[in-house]
């Protein structure tokens, strides 16, 4: 008799703004879809042992979002990223300790300092840390499930990203 294990990839986010006055304008919880590019080169790093970097890199979309699975950094028809941020890269991903089949970065949010007008629509991980760039690999990423949100200059955004890996 064969036996199958399937396991799932999964991210989910929890994105809030903070005004310029301290208090929290609005909370969004949301998941993530993994792309291709992004199992394969799960796959590649760990089972393979290939070119390994643990670099990975946070995030954020432009109004209203469309992720797919055959998306990456060079090619994502349904997305943009904004820019409206004073960092000059992308945050980096920093990740706790591994348990129960989770890790996230609850110790050391990504932070996103607005420095504009901008409307907000969704997140996403990818390995290169170039804000605006188009290369290195999109991990995966997902849309604002209650819709866009808006931000002004003087808010911050702080994105927790919670990955899980579990048996399906």
């Amino acid at each position: 008799m064969q036996t199958q294990e399937n396991a799932q990839m999964s991210t989910a986010y929890t994105i809030e703004c903070i005004g310029v006055d301290g208090q929290v304008k609005w909370t969004e919880d949301f998941h993530n879809l993994v792309t291709t590019a992004g199992l394969n080169d799960l796959l590649t790093q760990y089972f393979k042992g290939s070119a390994y970097t643990a670099a990975f890199y946070v995030g954020v979309t432009g109004a209203t979002p469309t992720f797919a699975a055959g998306d990456t950094m060079s090619s994502h028809a349904g997305w943009t990223e904004s820019s409206a941020y004073s960092q000059a890269t992308r945050p980096a991903l920093t990740l706790g300790t591994a348990a129960s089949g989770s890790i996230d970065n609850s110790a050391s949010k990504a932070q996103f300092s607005i420095n504009g007008t901008a409307t907000i629509g969704g997140a996403f991980l990818a390995t290169n840390s170039t804000k605006g760039g188009t290369t290195g690999t999109l991990y995966g990423g997902g849309a604002f499930t209650e819709g866009n949100r808006s931000v002004v200059s003087g808010d911050t955004i702080n994105v927790q990203a919670t990955l899980t890996a579990a048996s399906a």
